[in-house]
């Protein structure tokens, strides 16, 4: 579906990508994984074209690199942030409205699937999202993605920061989105996190990909997580 072949990225004259080539299958969770600065959130915002980028990003075989981001997104593409992005003057319930597409008759994912994935979401559905936990905001960043239906989304560091209860739920939040056939791309510094959700490890160093693998090749390879992951 997402296929990236030699693709550099700029942050004005700074090279921050140095060649990156990854795939993302229908159905498939990849965990993107390094340290800070690695590149990894580069990589999500070049795919989304809020990063200049040059090299080949294909989606579902046709070119979207260098187009804008909302043309992305109409294509099939979603997007969490790292630092959320949500309105917060408008409640739970208005934030939800504007992540979908176009209004439909039976969507995939409607407001009572939001509510049933984070029951506390219905319980602050008229609350001013500003005035929400940060996990209450990473729950609420999710769900406004799904509402646009995506076939795959990119995930940027959703349990930074998080409490232990609150990581669970995410990790709940992506098993369902596999079950459900959604793709994944999903950068994470949690290793435990990506090592149970995810179908195949990347690890990036210096603007690269360092090493792919299943998580059972990453568990088993010390060199590499030594090297590129542990502090």
């Amino acid at each position: 579906m997402l296929k990236l072949v030699d693709v550099h990225a700029f942050y004005g004259k700074s090279h921050v990508l140095h060649g990156v080539n990854l795939t993302v299958q229908g159905g498939e969770i990849v965990a993107l994984l390094g340290r800070n600065g690695a590149g990894r959130s580069t990589t999500v915002k070049t795919i989304m074209g809020l990063v200049e980028g040059r090299g080949s990003v294909e989606w579902r075989g046709q070119p979207i690199l260098g187009r804008p981001a909302f043309e992305i997104a109409q294509a099939g593409i979603g997007y969490v942030p790292e630092n959320r992005e949500i309105f917060p003057s408008l409640s739970v319930h208005q934030n939800l409205v504007l992540g979908q597409k176009r209004v439909q008759a039976n969507p995939r994912w409607s407001f009572d699937a939001m509510y049933a994935l984070f029951p506390r979401l219905k319980e602050r559905q008229h609350t001013e999202a500003g005035v929400l936990s940060g996990g209450e905001q990473q729950m609420l960043t999710l769900c406004r993605t799904l509402m646009g239906d995506p076939a795959l989304i990119l995930i940027d560091e959703p349990t930074e920061g998080l409490a232990p209860q609150i990581v669970e739920l995410v990790a709940g939040f992506l098993h369902e989105l596999r079950r459900r056939g959604i793709s994944v791309l999903l950068v994470e510094q949690k290793l435990t996190i990506a090592l149970e959700v995810a179908d195949r490890c990347l690890v990036m160093g210096h603007g690269q990909i360092v090493f792919e693998g299943t998580p059972a090749e990453l568990r088993a390879n010390a060199v590499v997580r030594k090297e590129w992951l542990e502090v």
